[in-house]
């Protein structure tokens, strides 16, 4: 049990909606476990608030927040300094308050890759489907391609948002690259995928029923399939390619690594990565368990 004090350090996350977010449960937890006097909270902001909340960090003495959906790439323009990873990527998911600096970092590429090292993805000289071009799209594009992708194929429902997103990252210049409307997302570019990646929030709490419109028969049984939603575990999608034989990823191990990224950031602490996981699965095996 965390115990605020007036030296407690305050750390959280930003964005809009924000009810699913599940990232208070393995942060609060692994400040408890390791005795730090942090606490980690939720700040819903409406998106006309971005530049007023952002700037108050520093005057609240805040140390440190997450930002997810909608601000990852809107969020730039009202940090100090941003690290050269994520101004690359073009986009930031952990904000640092050095003194008053606010830095801007991107921990979603790393926490990708360690979540498909977690099952054994290799992903050196693959083929890798991205279903979306945003924020979270960005940061595992280029880290798959940083990692070895002989191919990324981009597929969204505006393909000038897919080409404007390769042309920022220069992705076209680390791997071999295609764009394709989901609408006309052709099946054989379904099966010549070694790995395919929702990037996109269809699918997460609540509109558990949703899921990117692409053509199922290409599925099969050589494949992964990863979805970076963790709310619910298991998305339309998951569950739609395990019938197809496909191995699937949750969005948990990304949420979990990204996060500990964060953690040490932060806190210059050594993360307990297999605590924080297991809080967030206890967790949402509880909740689940209280549904009708």
């Amino acid at each position: 049990m965390i115990e605020i004090t007036s030296s407690t350090k305050i750390t959280g996350i930003m964005g809009y909606p924000i009810k699913h977010t599940l990232s208070p449960i393995m942060h609060n937890r692994a400040f408890s476990l390791l005795n730090l006097n942090y606490l980690y909270a939720v700040f819903p902001v409406a998106p006309k608030d971005l530049a007023q909340a952002v700037m108050a960090l520093p005057a609240l003495k805040i140390k440190g927040v997450n930002v997810t959906i909608p601000f990852k790439q809107d969020v730039l323009k009202y940090l100090d300094e941003i690290t050269p990873c994520a101004r690359r990527i073009g986009a930031v998911n952990t904000i640092v308050n050095e003194n008053g600096k606010l830095i801007g970092y991107n921990t979603d590429g790393e926490g990708f890759i360690n979540s498909l090292k977690e099952v054994n993805f290799e992903t050196a000289g693959k083929k890798i489907l991205l279903l979306g071009a945003g924020g979270a799209c960005r940061a595992v594009a280029l880290s798959l391609a940083w990692a070895g992708a002989k191919k990324i194929i981009v597929a969204t429902r505006n393909a000038t948002k897919a080409e404007k997103m390769i042309k920022e990252t220069g992705l076209e210049q680390e791997v071999q690259t295609e764009c394709f409307f989901l609408s006309s997302l052709p099946s054989e570019k379904i099966a010549e995928a070694d790995l395919i990646v929702n990037t996109t929030p269809l699918g997460m709490a609540p509109f558990e029923d949703k899921m990117p419109d692409i053509p199922l028969e290409g599925l099969h049984s050589a494949q992964y399939v990863c979805d970076l939603i963790y709310n619910p575990l298991k998305t339309v999608l998951l569950r739609k390619a395990r019938l197809k034989g496909c191995k699937t990823v949750n969005g948990i191990g990304m949420l979990v690594h990204q996060g500990a990224k964060s953690f040490y950031l932060w806190t210059k602490e050594k993360p307990p990565i297999e605590e924080m996981r297991q809080a967030i699965l206890k967790y949402v095996g509880n909740s689940r368990k209280k549904l009708p």
